[in-house]
């Protein structure tokens, strides 16, 4: 099965003011501790624990918003997931 990765979108001047969602999507070749630990390591504000909370509600509903916040960071953690192996949706503008 292969997987589309696309770059995360960016908008106008006014692009990096507002915030900016992280949404990491399920699929069939991450684990649930692969997920829950990269979380938790990539991102200052989720422990292990969130981090498996973040996994069973991208199990089961097919994706969750990880982070959310300035365009910069976002674009960020968005990178770090995505090297990691994680499923991501493009960055949107929450």
């Amino acid at each position: 099965m292969s997987t589309t990765v696309e770059k995360p979108r960016t908008a106008g001047p006014d692009g990096a003011l507002g915030r900016w969602n992280v949404i990491v999507r399920n699929d069939n070749h991450n684990t649930f501790d692969h997920v829950a630990r990269t979380l938790a390591r990539v991102i200052p504000s989720v422990s292990l624990d969130r981090g498996y909370a973040f996994a069973e509600q991208i199990h089961h509903g097919g994706l969750a918003i990880v982070w959310s916040g300035h365009r910069e960071a976002a674009e960020h953690y968005w990178e770090l997931l995505r090297a990691a192996g994680l499923t991501m949706a493009p960055l949107e503008r929450g």
